[in-house]
């Protein structure tokens, strides 16, 4: 059988061996011990607690957050909803709609996660207004201030949603600058990190922010695992309720192998992201130059070497073709590719991310997403533009 060689990591990684090692304990087997519910006084409850609570500091730390700033989540996409909703209502509890506001604004290329939610704040009669990105996949915040100063005399900010970077073109997002200028029309700013963390330098006490949702599997951890930052003090109203853990923020029994498998992915993804982040950055500069030398028919839909963005993305346009024919046609030669997010892939419907860029719907039909890890090798790249070359001439 050929090896496969995998170049879909925005989508999910492969899981590192030392967060299995690290998460092997806590999976629950009789003999290991590690099986007691963390909500528990007895001894498995107490040592599962303990390996929770040290999960919670380890992240905590890397991100420039407090412990009791974390919160544990299935993944970002909870995280999101958690986060857009248990804020906004949060906010109206504290204030009162008069008060409190009630304008919601996010990009208009998020990741459905955060955009779905906000569409359901609008359904519940919040005011909702998106801010475009350029062409080249950024957000300027004098751009999100008109946006705000456009409602100022009907109500008040309360909520601005913004990713850190974006999962299908790899721009990373001046947060600082999008955070400032939403503190000074009086708003909370919500990021989503998902693709950020671990591959690139994300930290919440440099950067301003209120919240941050954050995912496992982006970074070598486990599925289904995931966090969320909400700076002290800022409200918040929790969207699942009964037993009352993570501090009654976040009710159900906490995944403790997944949290210590998260914190053991995000703390290998920062003690190598210097190193790891130059070698990616020239694997993607290789690739993006050998698929423009290749062909006439392909194009960057951005280009990486010329912006900042995420090291370990590539994204093109193969005239002629659709993208989701080149994904099979691909996979069966062997390389796992995509057209963007997950969540959408399969979809005949062009992707929002790129229209909302300003790219022909016909145009985003023909987008291929290659993302590089830690597998990922020049030789393997070289193969992967073999192969595309095989099946476009």
């Amino acid at each position: 059988m050929t090896p496969r060689t995998y170049l879909d990591y925005a989508a999910s990684s492969p899981l590192h061996e030392e967060v299995l090692e690290a998460m092997l304990p806590w999976l629950g087997l009789a003999k290991d011990g590690g099986f007691g519910n963390s909500s528990a006084l007895n001894l498995e409850g107490r040592q599962a607690r303990q390996a929770l609570e040290d999960a919670r500091a380890s992240l905590a730390g890397a991100i420039g957050a407090s412990p009791p700033e974390i919160v544990f989540t299935s993944g970002a996409t909870e995280s999101n909803n958690a986060l857009i909703a248990g804020i906004c209502q949060g906010v109206r509890n504290k204030l009162g709609p008069s008060k409190g506001g009630n304008l919601v604004v996010t990009s208009a290329f998020e990741h459905h996660a955060v955009l779905e939610p906000v569409r359901a704040l609008k359904r519940d009669g919040w005011l909702i207004d998106y801010v475009r990105p350029s062409r080249e996949g950024y957000i300027d915040p004098g751009g999100l201030t008109d946006v705000i100063e456009t409602y100022e005399q009907k109500t008040a900010c309360t909520l601005v949603s913004v990713m850190a970077a974006n999962n299908e073109v790899g721009t990373v997002l001046d947060i600082a600058g999008l955070a400032r200028a939403t503190h000074a029309k009086g708003g909370l700013f919500h990021t989503d990190a998902a693709q950020a963390l671990g591959k690139t330098a994300f930290r919440v006490d440099g950067l301003g922010v209120d919240a941050a949702s954050f995912s496992a599997h982006k970074i070598g951890g486990p599925k289904g695992v995931g966090a969320f930052y909400l700076r002290s003090l800022t409200p918040f109203h929790a969207q699942m309720l009964g037993g009352g853990q993570e501090r009654e923020m976040r009710s159900g029994t906490v995944n403790v192998a997944g949290a210590v498998g998260f914190a053991r992915a995000l703390e290998l993804a920062v003690g190598s992201l210097a190193a790891e982040s130059l070698r990616l950055g020239g694997l993607r500069d290789y690739l993006a130059a050998s698929l423009l030398a290749a062909s006439p028919k392909i194009s960057l839909t951005i280009d990486p070497r010329k912006q900042d963005c995420l090291p370990h993305i590539v994204s093109f346009l193969v005239k002629g073709f659709e993208s989701a024919d080149l994904i099979l046609r691909l996979d069966e030669q062997g390389f796992a590719v995509s057209n963007g997010s997950a969540c959408s892939t399969g979809s005949s419907e062009p992707s929002h991310v790129l229209t909302a860029m300003g790219i022909k719907e016909d145009q985003a039909q023909t987008v291929l997403r290659v993302s590089l890890g830690f597998t990922t090798t020049k030789d393997g790249l070289d193969s992967f533009v073999k192969a595309l070359l095989q099946i476009i001439h």
